[in-house]
Order: C-alpha cells, then structure tokens, then sequence
C-alpha cells in the first residue's frame, strides 16, 4: 500500500467520525447526566457480562446519582430494555424476560447448530421425571403422597433428589397431617429454564396432553419390555402400571385373607398344662 494510499485512508476514517460525532462520544464522568444510547449500551453490557437474569433494580444500582433521571431513572432503563428487544429482532439472539429478570439467549429454532459447540448431549429425562415435574407445577403445593395419588405408582426418592438437585423444585412447607409431609413447589430457576416469567404462562394441561398423546399413544404400541434397572424404586416407577399395582395389592389382600393372620406361634397356655399332668 502506497503512503498516498495511507493518507486517503487516515482522511476516509477521520471524516466518519467527524461526520458520525456519537461514535467518538466519550462516557461523561461519574454523576453527569447519561444519553439514551449511552444508558442501552450500558444496559447491554450489563446483560451480557451477567452470569444470571438481571431485574431492573438490579439495572438501576448499576448508575450512581445524577446518571439517570431522578423521578423517570427505572422508566429510563425499560426504555432501554425495549430499544435492545427491538434490536434483536433480526439477530440470532434475543432479549427475554424471565421470571428472575431479563436475559440474553440464543434463539430456539437456532438450537440444532448452537448445540454442536458441546460435545455432550443434553440430558434426557425420564417420563416418569417429567409427570412428577409437570404435577408440581400444576398442582403446586403437592406432597409425595399426592404425586402417588395421582400417577397411581410410587415416586422414586432419586426423582425427587433430581428435581431438587436441579433447583426446579423446593419444600414451601408442611402439611398438618400426622407425619407432617413436606409439601413441594416450583422455582424461579425452573421458570427461568423454560422461558416463563410466571406461573400462570405455563400451557393448559389439554394442550399438554395433546402434545404427549401420540407419543405414549406410539409407546403402547411396541411390545417392549422392562430394561434392567438396578434401581427398584425407578423400575416401580418407570414400569408398573396403575392397574398391576391395584391387582398387586388386591392379591396380596386376598392371599393374606385365605392364609389366615400370620402371628407368632402362642405359647400353651400354663393353666392349662397344669391341670393336664393332674
């Protein structure tokens, strides 16, 4: 490249900030009055540097006094919330609120490229996991004896430690009935997971049920038996039905029934035995 060259260059770029002055705009000092644009891009970096969803207090305590409008401050940031949603319109990622506050995520129909960056596959949880989730999220607050009512087998304890684990699930308290069972509700970090700000945006249960009928209806189909679990209390749940475990219980009743109460052989009676050697 020529000096001549060089020069036309250095001229081209110096004449695009003087045309552009927002470019070359320096933040003013700590406790001046910030811009629009200077606030959205602040916002954004905020986001993107964040580890987590941030709310808009948690975006408010970024700015020190004088930064942003004393009365319109919070109104200033949601302001900048809307610009930086708008923006991401056309890109590969969007801005999202969530239940814990807003977010940056890629884009759901991009899921089957992005998902090639890890080399492990994403974990797949079992039908009976994902009934006990979607029966505390439906039914919230649930105990264990609810869960079983419903779904008509018992509940792993590993389903719920894994529920637990994965912070979709806590205790919110106990139920006053003998035994005091702990009774079960969703977290913040499961509405974050799927993409809900609140409760109330989960899907109706008919369209729940509309989505996984032809599945199971497909699963009913194919003869398949029970894979070998070491696992007792998941083979219970993964394979007996509602009806063999009526019909294991009744049996059960009914041998106990013909058999007689099974108690402890009785001692003779020593009045009696007295009176036989006399």
């Amino acid at each position: 490249m020529t000096s001549d060259n060089v020069d036309k260059s250095g001229s081209a770029s110096q004449d695009a900030a003087t045309a552009d002055p927002e470019a070359e705009q320096a933040l003013p000092e700590a406790g001046q009055a910030l811009s629009d644009q200077q606030i959205q891009q602040i916002v954004e970096a905020a986001l993107l540097a964040a580890e987590g969803p941030l709310t808009v207090d948690n975006l408010f305590r970024l700015f020190e006094i004088g930064e942003l409008d004393e009365e319109e401050g919070r109104k200033q940031i949601r302001s900048a919330l809307q610009g930086l949603e708008a923006a991401c319109e056309d890109r590969g990622v969007a801005l999202q609120k969530v239940a814990s506050g807003y977010r940056y995520q890629t884009r759901q129909e991009l899921s089957r490229w992005v998902s090639r960056l890890w080399e492990e596959k994403p974990p797949r949880y079992t039908r009976a996991l994902l009934e006990t989730l979607a029966l505390v999220a439906y039914k919230q607050p649930v105990t264990r004896g609810d869960i079983e009512q419903v779904r008509g087998v018992s509940v792993s304890q590993n389903i719920m430690r894994t529920l637990i684990e994965r912070d979709w699930i806590r205790v919110v308290g106990q139920r006053e009935a003998p035994g005091r069972p702990s009774m079960y509700g969703t977290t913040k970090a499961f509405l974050d997971y799927f993409n809900l700000n609140k409760l109330d945006d989960l899907p109706p249960m008919e369209e729940i049920k509309a989505m996984i009928e032809p599945t199971l209806a497909a699963e009913a189909g194919v003869a398949v038996g029970p894979e070998p679990n070491s696992d007792a209390e998941s083979t219970v749940d993964e394979v007996q039905t509602t009806d063999g475990l009526e019909e294991e219980i009744q049996g059960d009743v009914a041998a106990g029934a013909d058999e007689g109460p099974q108690s402890a052989p009785v001692a003779p009676d020593s009045t009696e035995e007295e009176s036989n050697r006399l």
